[in-house]
């Protein structure tokens, strides 16, 4: 073969190897990942790297005034000019927020930015959200969804003590992570007047936690998605949130007091009641699929399977114990099929977290705490 057929094969060989290197490059672009994924879940050492530098300037650009960072941002891509503009504008505003992870996210990104690189302004950052959250904490122990507290008749719920998609949990854990020195923490300089504050916050929340446990007939059972901030009784949130017995956010609690290393009586009894009841209220044979319509838009749908692996409702009603279902009309509803499509597809109503939460519980029964 001659010395050009060579060239040829080796140059499209090159092609292809190099085709391949940028597909690879494409796929774990860590643009193409969520926020959260890129904020706590990559490899140690990309957070060294030039582009987690690159992120880290964006993070510390957005943290509003008050010390915490709007949610639902995508903080890992570049920001455009109108968008640093909106960022610049929004900063004296009402939008720092614990709410699907907001700031807690952020500052555990900025935690692995700085044991990484040791830059003051990460630390610096971290600092003054961590002041955010003690400022945000009621004196009942409880978290806001918002701080400072949003007015007005459509988001007063935002005041509530916020339980919802784990909002308060998520807090706790950082501030335990903090005062226990978890590894995550350990390179920052962490104060004892900070490890101490962080303690007295999470004992607050514990307290909290254990206190709006709803009880019926003087019997604990579980938690609402969020309680009303001076009552401490479930409160509802938006028209299609009602005040309830809620599944996912009670198995978040749970989790997290099973990790208390020396609990009292009164969370041990928290813990039992709350699985007992969840057991009790567990829904088998279903499960949840999507059943594309003839638009091919999704359409989720309730079927019967025997062998699918026991669900929890979202919302059980307060009175009755039974799961419910609502629309933006905030009528309560037997059924998912009875809701409209927008929030029947747009919500989660059911969670798969009963198995793993009896598997916990279970390892934490073993204990003999």
């Amino acid at each position: 073969m001659n010395r050009s057929v060579w060239f040829v094969i080796i140059y499209f060989f090159s092609l292809h190897v190099n085709a391949q290197d940028s597909n690879n490059d494409d796929k774990n672009n860590y643009l193409n990942f969520p926020w959260k994924k890129v904020a706590t879940q990559m490899p140690p050492g990309w957070y060294a790297s030039a582009d987690a530098k690159k992120v880290a300037e964006t993070v510390l650009f957005c943290q509003q005034e008050i010390g915490g960072w709007a949610k639902n941002k995508p903080y890992h891509h570049p920001l455009s000019g109108k968008d640093s503009a909106d960022v610049i504008k929004a900063r004296p505003a009402i939008g720092a927020t614990i709410d699907n992870g907001a700031t807690t996210t952020e500052m555990i990104f900025l935690a692995k930015v700085y044991s990484a690189s040791k830059d003051e302004r990460y630390f610096k950052a971290f600092h003054k959200a961590f002041h955010y959250l003690l400022e945000a904490q009621y004196e009942n122990g409880g978290w806001p969804q918002f701080y400072p507290l949003r007015t007005g008749k459509t988001v007063n719920y935002a005041a509530h003590i916020t339980y919802n998609d784990n909002a308060m949990v998520n807090v706790l854990y950082l501030m335990r992570d903090i005062f226990a020195d978890y590894p995550r923490y350990t390179a920052l300089p962490i104060t004892a007047d900070m490890r101490e504050k962080a303690k007295r916050a999470f004992d607050k929340g514990i307290d909290c936690i254990v206190r709006t446990q709803i009880k019926v007939n003087g019997q604990p059972t579980v938690w609402c998605a969020q309680h009303d901030e001076i009552t401490l009784l479930p409160a509802n949130a938006r028209a299609y949130e009602l005040a309830s017995f809620s599944g996912a956010e009670s198995v978040g609690i749970l989790q997290l007091l099973m990790e208390i290393e020396s609990p009292s009586q009164e969370i041990k009894q928290a813990i039992t009641s709350g699985v007992n009841w969840l057991d009790e209220h567990k829904i088998t044979g279903i499960k949840v699929v999507n059943q594309p319509g003839a638009d091919g838009k999704k359409n989720m749908v309730v079927v019967t399977d025997p062998k699918d692996l026991p669900l929890l409702a979202r919302f059980y009603d307060l009175e009755t114990g039974k799961p419910f279902f609502c629309d933006r009309d905030g009528i309560k509803k037997a059924s998912l099929a009875e809701i409209g499509d927008e929030r029947r597809n747009g919500y989660s109503w059911y969670s798969s977290s009963y198995e793993g939460l009896m598997k916990k519980y279970d390892k934490w029964m073993k204990k003999g705490i």
